[in-house]
């Protein structure tokens, strides 16, 4: 866990960096594991180990910066705290295997899943539609919100119905319970406030358990596949004309609409994209078909940026490697 720390990473409310734990560490190996063992074991999560620092940023380009929508904010914990909850997402993460409560589409939070690994599943489904001879669509949506929209209680009664031990129920609800926060910024007075939704942001465990808690959210698609990567999910179909495409996907937004509603998540306006694939036999002109959501209407993308791949209709390598050859050039020159 320590190896995997970077010595420049903030040290949050504590004041302690990274780089004192490790040399700990080599002075005496056993004092860490000894330190940190009985705290995986209890039913609660450490109090004093929940308060994080929360640094307020201005969002570039605002034209307003008088609402709290113009700003974002990078929360620091306690570089300890971090080192537990690494132990503890290894540990939560194999338990939520061995009882199936991950979907098998969900990549992130994981190891051995990542962005590849989605981009790849994606790319491989529509290929193996198109040579059945079907019209391919992937409609891409964005949870609103992400790790501030989950709710604790909601988290833990799933986790119980699903057969969860009442140990682990009973430490993820004290995780989340009584945490504190402190924004960071000019003239702030600096004092801990509670923070009564959500899991903390920049916890090593908050991937785990948000992918837990929108597990429900991948419909099963009798021609095409349900694809996230933590926010981030994909619904991609297959029919034999992409009106059907857009009557299907419209189908299982409503799907997935209810659920998310169940559960308090709501899904970006801004951030959904549709792309309507196409071999290189196929017409330019057969993907200009748009659909509608929430009353807001979405024309095909000619491009799709998704988990830092660009993405274009025919699935071909050169416009990624282009753009992001551009933004190399670019860094370089400004460099």
């Amino acid at each position: 866990m320590l190896r995997k720390s970077s010595n420049t990473s903030a040290h949050g409310p504590s004041g302690i960096p990274y780089p004192i734990w490790k040399r700990v560490d080599k002075a005496n190996e056993r004092l860490l594991p000894s330190l940190f063992t009985p705290l995986l074991t209890p039913r609660y999560y450490p109090q004093a180990l929940k308060k994080a620092n929360g640094i307020v940023l201005d969002k570039p380009g605002k034209p307003d910066y008088r609402t709290p929508s113009s700003f974002r904010i990078i929360v620091l914990l306690k570089t300890v705290s971090k080192i537990l909850e690494r132990l503890s997402a290894l540990q939560r993460a194999a338990a939520a295997c061995s009882l199936g409560l991950l979907h098998p589409n969900q990549c992130r939070s994981l190891a051995g899943l990542g962005c590849f690994d989605a981009v790849a599943t994606l790319s491989h489904e529509v290929r193996l539609l198109q040579a059945a001879s079907l019209k391919v669509s992937t409609l891409f949506l964005d949870v609103k919100g992400g790790f501030d929209n989950v709710c604790g209680n909601k988290l833990a009664g799933m986790l119980t119905k699903e057969g969860v031990s009442t140990y682990l129920v009973a430490w993820i609800k004290s995780f989340l319970s009584k945490r504190q926060c402190r924004l960071i910024f000019q003239g702030a007075p600096k004092v801990f406030c509670p923070v009564a939704v959500g899991i903390p942001q920049g916890s090593p465990i908050s991937p785990l358990l948000f992918v837990l808690y929108i597990a429900s959210l991948h419909p099963s698609i009798p021609q095409g596949l349900a694809i996230s990567y933590v926010d981030e999910l994909t619904l991609t179909v297959g029919s034999d004309s992409v009106w059907s495409n857009i009557r299907i996907l419209q189908h299982f937004f409503c799907v997935i609409q209810t659920q998310g509603a169940d559960l308090e998540v709501t899904f970006s306006g801004p951030k959904t994209e549709l792309i309507h694939w196409r071999t290189l036999k196929d017409r330019p002109d057969v993907s200009f078909a748009p659909i509608v959501i929430n009353d807001m209407l979405f024309s095909p993308s000619q491009a799709v940026r998704w988990l830092g791949y660009w993405l274009t209709p025919t699935i071909q390598s050169s416009i990624h490697f282009r753009r992001r050859l551009a933004l190399a050039q670019a860094s370089f020159t400004t460099v």
